[in-house]
């Protein structure tokens, strides 16, 4: 009986340990993303240079997003964002979903 439960809970924690990984390796990749964006970014705007400015952010208080923008092309900055907030949330649902899963 306590091999069992010794057998079951190394089945638990190796669960665990390939799920946090799983995210760990999302996290650096999703910080590696950002950096080539901006270093695209910077490469365009010194070979391509006299563009315009666009910005926009969203700022998630509990459920309701709240979403800012400044420039000529802010319409666009703030509907790819609302569409990053909303994947956002099906990516979080779907990971929760999983980890009841495999926690139960």
């Amino acid at each position: 009986m306590l091999r069992d439960i010794d057998e079951e809970n190394r089945e638990t924690v190796t669960k665990g340990l390939a799920l946090s990984y799983k995210v760990f390796l999302l996290l650096f990749l999703g910080f590696i993303l950002i950096v080539v964006g901006m270093a695209v970014i910077l490469v365009t705007s010194v070979f391509y240079g006299g563009g315009s400015v666009s910005g926009g952010a969203i700022i998630f208080i509990g459920p309701f997003p709240i979403v800012i923008g400044a420039g000529p092309d802010v319409t666009w900055v703030v509907f790819f964002s609302i569409i990053l907030a909303v994947l956002s949330i099906v990516v979080l649902l779907v990971i929760n979903r999983k980890i009841r899963w495999f926690g139960e």
